[in-house]
């Protein structure tokens, strides 16, 4: 009842349009931290170094005064480089190995006699045409170690799965705006401090700390924001938080076309939000949270502050409000003797009988899928051909208008209407690339964008659909752990990303398979447009037109609900 008031004050937009926009604001930093190692993880063209001072050099097609008239020019890695000493000794370099030749006489690119192998004991050579450093160069992240390049990435999602989890808790427990500052203020200093990290092992440390406290962010960020925000604007106020996630992507590409060294560029990633960090202490306390801890003269205050902002001449009193919930309360326990027991539900009810089962498997799938395809396509865009900062512009730029068409297909077509012809399409997308010729680059790249615009639409989805897809009881417990298996989505997708290395149209098939066998089991999945969200697990499996229950009681009647829960969801 206090709940259905407050969002009557809610429902009036100036003061929500100066906290929603203060605090998706941020979001752009968590979309920025995401991907930010596309350009900063760069691997550009290397060889061997070699043991003095180069007279002049020969690749296959080619020749020149030094190693770097020749990085233009070389156009396969599997090719090595001859190169001439001043002292007249001639080497082979290869990208692992190089190999001094016997027998110094003319200069030529093919030699049959005798060679030793060695070991690139005296380091690298790099190619800074491009990038003039990254983590890669500066660390020799290359052959033997190049593993460790790969894990970067990885280790990220994985503190964006784990700060998902802690930060949601304590959020719970501490406040919605303590949380807001602690991980603004963590990413800027965080990111600041990669920066300024002196080996591999610190690098990979703080980043994991980056991302757990970006994660955090963004899942308290949805409940903020979806808090202080009228029912009738929730949809689309907590859908475009994805928006700016997906500007924050638009900034790597911009930073990445003008900085050209990893730690210069991670510093001004950094302080792309820092005039967020600046001014979110001025952020209030949601009413809702602090309601739900009693503190009811604060969330009067909040309430009055709203009020002024919003010109409302008589806002609610939360007194006058408790008063008439707890002569509500007696009412009902007068009118009922039967003292029901609360029943603690734990991860098996999601597949408390065949029915919800097939669903729950259906949307795990669904969530797993989306993840995976996002950053699939994401990650991927600067392997596609062409201006690779261009792609991941475009990658990032797609994604505004497909949210924008989720929140109207959702509205007319319905949730699963909209969820099935989006998930098809992103399938059958990534089969058509396979078939488009490689020197296509700018059909390849549309493509592309098609299919991450395809997965965009299913992925900002899914949340609203699993959480009316669940009952009351375990609403909560069914997003969260949808969440879950988002977050191995993402953790799963740069491993997915390197098998180009045994097929370039690996990644894709995958992506492909896992989308079309989503869209197939979705049929099977009940429609919720215009149906009242259900409270108990048997009105859920009569949602989906099954008369077995998870209990043999009968099915209570369906409570008219007038608001609906407020649901945690991160990227």
């Amino acid at each position: 009842y206090i709940y259905y008031h407050i969002s009557g004050i809610l429902f009036h937009i100036l003061f929500q349009a100066f906290v929603y926009f203060a605090s998706v604001f941020q979001a752009m930093s968590c979309g920025i931290h995401y991907l930010a190692s596309v350009f900063m993880a760069v691997t550009p063209n290397f060889v061997c170094d070699i043991p003095g001072n180069v007279s002049s050099v020969l690749s296959y097609n080619s020749s020149g005064s030094s190693i770097e008239d020749i990085w233009t020019l070389w156009t396969s890695t599997e090719n090595y480089i001859v190169v001439q000493l001043e002292n007249g000794e001639t080497w082979e370099l290869n990208q692992c190995s190089r190999s001094k030749r016997e027998v110094s006489s003319d200069l030529t690119y093919e030699y049959e006699g005798n060679k030793s192998e060695f070991s690139c004991s005296d380091g690298f050579l790099y190619d800074h045409t491009k990038w003039k450093s990254t983590i890669v160069t500066e660390w020799g992240l290359v052959c033997d170690r190049e593993w460790l390049a790969k894990l970067i990435q990885p280790t990220f999602m994985l503190g964006v799965l784990i700060g998902a989890v802690i930060f949601g808790d304590i959020a719970d427990r501490m406040g919605r705006r303590r949380v807001i500052w602690f991980t603004s203020a963590g990413q800027f200093v965080f990111g600041l401090a990669v920066a300024f990290t002196f080996d591999y092992y610190s690098f990979v440390v703080v980043r994991f700390l980056l991302a757990m406290v970006s994660s955090g962010y963004l899942v308290v960020a949805f409940v903020y924001v979806t808090e202080f925000v009228g029912t009738k604007a929730r949809t689309w106020a907590s859908m475009h938080v994805h928006a700016f996630f997906a500007v924050g992507v638009m900034v790597v590409a911009l930073m990445g076309f003008l900085v050209r060294t990893w730690w210069v560029y991670q510093m001004f990633l950094s302080i792309t939000t820092l005039p967020f960090v600046l001014c979110c202490w001025m952020l209030p306390e949601t009413p809702f949270w602090l309601l739900s801890e009693e503190r009811y003269e604060d969330a009067q205050k909040v309430i009055n502050i709203m009020a002024r902002w919003n010109q409302v001449s008589t806002p609610c009193k939360i007194s006058e409000l408790c008063s008439v919930q707890q002569d509500n309360l007696v009412s009902d326990r007068t009118g009922d003797n039967d003292v029901s027991s609360t029943k603690k539900h734990n991860i098996l009810d999601l597949f408390c009988n065949w029915h919800i089962a097939r669903r729950t498997i259906t949307v795990w799938l669904v969530w797993f899928t989306g993840s995976l395809g996002y950053y699939v396509f994401s990650l991927s865009s600067v392997n596609l051909g062409g201006n690779e900062y261009l792609n991941l512009f475009l990658i990032g730029a797609v994604e505004l208008p497909s949210y924008v068409i989720a929140c109207i297909g959702m509205d007319k077509l319905g949730r699963r209407n909209t969820l099935i012809p989006f998930l098809l399409s992103s399938a059958l997308i990534c089969v058509l690339i396979m078939f488009i010729p490689q020197d296509f680059n700018i059909l390849i790249i549309l493509a592309n964008m098609a299919g991450k615009f395809s997965i965009g639409v299913a992925f900002g989805l899914i949340y609203l659909y699993t959480a009316e897809l669940y009952p009351t009881i375990v609403r909560s417990l069914a997003v969260g752990s949808g969440s879950m298996m988002c977050r191995v989505g993402s953790v799963v997708a740069p491993f997915c990303v390197y098998l180009r290395s045994v097929w370039i149209f690996m990644p894709l098939l995958l992506v492909g398979i896992m989308a079309l066998l989503s869209g197939i089991l979705t049929i099977m999945l009940p429609e919720t447009l215009g149906k009242p969200l259900t409270n108990t697990l048997v009105e859920a499996t009569e949602m989906g037109r099954n008369k077995e229950s998870c209990s043999g009681k009968t099915p209570p009647e369906k409570i008219e609900m007038f608001g609906q829960e407020t649901v945690s969801i991160e990227k």
